[in-house]
């Protein structure tokens, strides 16, 4: 495990797919070796005497996924208004009850490096987006600029610098907006509910504080694992970061290296087979997630795992986490830090303002664990503490609860959505 955390401490300038290579080097070679590697991708790998099949999920879009299980989807393309091209996935309902028409609606986001997919990879009865259509709702799954589903710009193309001058918080300026004005248009409903994991969090208060007019467009918002404050934050890969973040912010403007890649490719063919259950490689696909999320947590479902990495990583700008090591750096929740000089250009002062939390007048609803090495408990409660409508905090029972349980959690279904399925029909109600 050692030479896994050196590895990360050593090529953080590089994008997460080459890191990936790396710390599953070893998983390739063995495969070269038996020579599984020269079969047909679509059948299965051979590892010494044992036979894994590919996941079939992880080689599905979000689209296919939703059709596979039996629910009604729509593909929308969502244009900001500084020529992000947004793609939402739209489950309208299941078989038995597909009309969309009547239903309430909810918008859901993602985290960080993740997308629509984490919403639904985890199957109907224990994905959020499948449990939400199946108690009636209208469920628009987003994606934020820069992942794998939402790489368009009416100017500029994913190779372009320009690109990729953006952190979270201009997926809470302009995305959101974006994605909440087209839905209400869409449907017709000028109010919907609104729930979301980390960096989904994020993006939300950046929004509410900075355009807070939404706010009466959303009726409550659910957190899972909100993520503002960092001063507890215990991520290695976050921590390190921080530490050297100017050193990387240099190393990848020489390099042009502004994007943490999607998994795709050769890794992504990698991960399906070295991350299987019955791998002894698996440990190390969990130890590499982990490493930004947090270790301990007894609800990863292992046979989903390959499933899970064949969506994730989903790809994100630089910024986006360069942006969260300011925010561990300065114990504050407070716009991007361009550098004195340029924060006076766009600021009008010398370090970044703080986002002001006041202005987040939702109904807030937060779900936590005591195990998230990203959303800490005591950051949850000092930001709950500056949220002036917080209408219930639910601390998930289980110990060793994590960040990443909130998505993929054995018992999230039980410990996060069904709680949020009941106070989404009390608000209705």
């Amino acid at each position: 495990m050692g030479n896994v955390f050196r590895c990360y401490q050593m090529d953080l300038a590089l994008p997460v797919s080459r890191i990936w290579l790396l710390v599953l080097i070893s998983s390739l070679q063995r495969l070269e070796k038996t020579g599984a590697l020269d079969s047909p991708l679509l059948g299965s790998a051979h590892l010494g005497n044992d036979s894994y099949k590919y996941h079939e999920d992880a080689h599905l879009s979000a689209r296919e996924l939703i059709s596979k299980y039996g629910y009604r989807g729509e593909t929308h393309k969502v244009t900001t208004n500084d020529g992000y091209i947004l793609e939402m996935h739209r489950i309208t309902g299941p078989k038995s009850n597909p009309k969309a028409e009547g239903k309430p609606v909810i918008f859901v986001m993602h985290g960080l490096l993740c997308s629509s997919v984490d919403w639904i990879i985890s199957g109907p009865k224990k994905g959020l987006g499948f449990m939400l259509a199946d108690a009636g709702y209208d469920v628009w799954l987003g994606n934020a600029r820069g992942n794998t589903y939402s790489r368009g710009h009416k100017k500029y193309s994913t190779i372009d610098k320009q690109y990729w001058m953006f952190s979270w918080h201009e997926q809470g300026t302009e995305d959101l907006p974006a994605m909440i004005d087209y839905i209400t248009r869409n449907t017709g409903n000028e109010r919907i509910f609104y729930a979301a994991h980390s960096q989904g969090t994020t993006a939300y208060f950046v929004m509410a504080s900075e355009k807070p007019k939404y706010n009466d467009k959303i009726i409550a918002m659910f957190g899972m694992a909100p993520v503002a404050y960092l001063e507890h934050m215990r991520s290695p890969f976050l921590q390190v970061l921080t530490r050297i973040d100017k050193v990387v912010t240099n190393v990848m403007e020489v390099l042009g290296w502004y994007e943490f890649k999607p998994i795709d490719g050769l890794i992504k063919k990698v991960a399906t087979i070295a991350c299987q259950e019955e791998n002894w490689t698996q440990d190390i696909c969990l130890n590499v997630m982990f490493l930004i999320a947090g270790f301990g947590s007894d609800q990863m479902n292992r046979t989903l795992l390959p499933a899970i990495l064949g969506h994730t990583p989903a790809g994100s700008s630089s910024r986006q986490l360069i942006h969260y090591s300011q925010l561990f750096k300065s114990n504050k929740f407070r716009k991007y830090d361009h550098g004195a000089l340029r924060n006076y250009i766009i600021y009008k002062r010398m370090t970044p303002p703080s986002y002001d939390l006041s202005k987040v007048t939702t109904p807030v609803i937060i779900s936590y664990g005591l195990n998230d090495w990203l959303a800490h408990p005591k950051d949850v409660r000092r930001l709950t503490a500056q949220l002036p409508n917080v209408y219930a905090e639910l601390k998930v029972p289980n110990p060793n609860f994590g960040h990443l349980d909130h998505l993929w959690g054995i018992d999230a279904p039980r410990y996060v959505y069904s709680k949020l399925i009941a106070l989404l029909n009390h608000f209705r109600s």
